[in-house]
């Protein structure tokens, strides 16, 4: 009937996201930080070796494995350290006179257990504590002779400990921050979380997430683990096309402390529909109608759709009183309320305009071209629930890497526009909901 608006490529899309923020709560087994202190903390721990200075000399070992817990006779819940210890003590009485040593030395293994307090916060990505020696309690108290009586060498060791306590709290604390780096577990498991996440086989459509900074609130000892509320803020992106490159840098991400942590997102998800389905839809809705009047009618057989210059064609090959093929344009919109796409501005292509003007003038009239119209819409709500099936199925106990987990929900759905592709018509939606990936302990 008239000249063929051919189909035109179209480039990929991108549509970019308001910021949204994915919540990462960081929870951590005193289990865990008890094994990995235990991996760093072996053997020799403090030594004093030389005896001039004080008449004392110590070497403290750890005798067996340091327990961790909360302590919760405290009102602020705090980790406490009970570590084993072995002493061996030298000690010496006497003086020196006119060159001649006079001393007396003995030695002296001893067996007990420390108790250590700590208060714990974050600092740059590390597990920070301060801790202090609240208790000490030696197993036995050997005796020594000075001066002609029996004195417990508790009490000549018991003094020296402020000389070895600051060492053993440090150690504990240097031991705590090597254990309790969150970095490399928290970044391995956004990375995972940004390498562009396939949401539809057919159609190419891609989900990226973008982080553009981290937060963190400070560590918290809860019950038997350490919990710390962490943050993303990030764009997320639907790519349409190839699969697009992660845009995860970890060199420029920065942890920043807050107080209180955001959990909602605002995502989107895209009902696709290509032309080739949609065509199906729009010829199954023309089954059976006529239009025209008396004795001037056409049937339309079959229904093909394309784009063209950001238009959608309408290709109507009809039967009747006129054999051949129209062509309408016009730009697809969106029902809310029955979920469909539909069209309310449909016109004629130029040429087939002019040729029915010309051979059927009655075809070109406003009044059955709205009767076309209305038959020119079509549900999308199989592919929005695919869509929506689809990102749940991302939110459900998702695991990209061991110890990781990514939960969610979504609530609202709102249409923000329309876009055509060269194959499909993609009506994008605004989601409104809560993402919440889970580090549980450190590997």
């Amino acid at each position: 009937m008239t000249l063929k608006p051919e189909p035109e490529e179209s480039t990929p899309l991108v549509l970019e996201h308001v910021p949204s923020f994915i919540n990462v709560p960081v929870s951590v087994k005193l289990k865990d930080i008890e094994n990995q202190i235990n991996a760093i903390l072996k053997g020799l721990i403090y030594e004093d070796k030389t005896i001039e200075d004080d008449n004392i000399e110590i070497k403290v070992w750890k005798q067996a494995p340091i327990s961790i817990q909360n302590d919760r006779i405290s009102a602020n819940e705090r980790i406490k350290t009970v570590l084993p210890l072995k002493a061996v003590i030298k000690y010496r009485i006497g003086t020196q006179t006119m060159g001649v040593n006079l001393y007396k030395t003995s030695e002296f293994n001893l067996n007990g257990v420390v108790t250590l307090i700590s208060d714990i916060g974050l600092s740059n990505w590390k597990l920070k504590s301060k801790t202090r020696i609240t208790n000490l309690e030696w197993k036995e108290s050997p005796s020594m002779v000075v001066y002609g009586k029996n004195i417990p060498v508790t009490y000549l060791v018991n003094p020296a400990i402020k000389i070895f306590r600051g060492d053993i709290e440090k150690s504990i604390d240097d031991a705590i921050e090597a254990s309790m780096d969150f970095k490399p577990n928290v970044l391995t498991a956004i990375e995972k979380l940004t390498v562009p996440f396939k949401m539809n086989d057919n159609y190419e459509s891609w989900l990226r997430i973008v982080p553009i900074e981290i937060y963190s609130t400070d560590a918290q000892l809860k019950n038997d683990k350490v919990l710390l509320q962490m943050g993303m803020k990030c764009n997320m992106e639907t790519v349409i096309g190839q699969q697009p490159v992660s845009k995860f840098d970890a060199k420029n991400i920065v942890l920043k402390p807050v107080a209180k942590m955001p959990n909602h997102i605002t995502s989107n998800i895209i009902g696709i529909s290509a032309y080739q389905d949609a065509s199906k839809i729009m010829t199954k809705n023309f089954s059976g109608q006529e239009f025209g009047s008396g004795s001037k009618k056409v049937t339309v057989k079959k229904v093909d759709i394309w784009h063209k210059e950001g238009k959608m064609v309408i290709a109507l090959d009809v039967q009747g009183s006129v054999n051949g093929t129209m062509y309408l344009t016009g730009m697809p919109q969106y029902d809310a309320l029955k979920k469909e796409i539909y069209f309310n501005d449909l016109d004629y292509v130029l040429d087939t305009k002019s040729k029915l003007l010309r051979t059927a003038n009655w075809l070109a009239k406003g009044l059955i071209l709205k009767r076309i119209q209305e038959n020119c819409r079509y549900s999308i709500q199989s592919n929005l629930d695919e869509g929506k099936k689809t990102m749940l199925s991302y939110l459900g106990n998702y695991s990209p890497i061991p110890g990781v987990f990514v939960n969610g929900n979504m609530e609202d759905i709102d249409f923000q526009k329309i876009e055509l592709t060269n194959n499909a018509i993609l009506a994008f939606l605004k989601v409104k909901g809560t993402i919440s990936v889970t580090v549980d302990g450190l590997k």
